[in-house]
């Protein structure tokens, strides 16, 4: 009798333990970081509805350590016709700070980026509370050489008062 108590309560546990994995599941043995990139037309540092994606631009994710900067992973890709990326992160990167950057435009006429916009951080790991293993980064720009003539009217549809640097 005790023998099957024993076995019972063993069994209980063991369920109970496969229970808790399949909640709160293993950590992540690979990251999806998906994001977009666009070609900012009216040198405004923001998305217009005149703002167009581009195609073939390179961006490369470097997962850095936070307590001594040494990169600990890296991973390049290219935008798809609609200006969006899909980069692979093997492993969690919890100790790490990861960021995707725009490396080259493919466009003669919008390469110019603006320090400290050029890059955005991603989450690469389980324990912050976002379940899945897709993360998304903020879109990421160039900018043209020199605003689009539409800038202008683009601007008063949404009431910016533009600086004349940008434009």
């Amino acid at each position: 009798m005790a023998r099957v108590a024993v076995v019972a309560l063993i069994s209980a546990l063991s369920i109970l333990a496969l229970a808790t994995t399949s909640v709160h599941g293993a950590p992540a043995e690979k990251f999806t970081v998906r994001g977009k990139v666009y070609c900012d037309t009216c040198r405004v540092q923001f998305q217009t509805r005149i703002s167009e994606y581009m195609a073939g631009v390179v961006v490369r994710l470097d997962c850095k350590n936070t307590d001594n900067e040494t990169v600990t992973y890296s991973a390049e890709g290219e935008t798809g016709a609609d200006g969006k990326y899909n980069l692979s992160v093997d492993r969690e990167h919890e100790n790490d700070t990861c960021e995707v950057t725009v490396v080259k435009s493919p466009k003669e006429d919008c390469k110019e980026t603006m320090a400290g916009l050029e890059k955005a951080t991603v989450v690469c790991t389980e324990n912050v509370g976002v379940n899945g293993s897709i993360r998304y980064a903020n879109p990421l720009f160039f900018m043209k050489n020199k605003a689009d003539e539409r800038c202008h009217k683009v601007l008063e549809e949404i009431n910016f008062s533009s600086n004349e640097n940008m434009m």
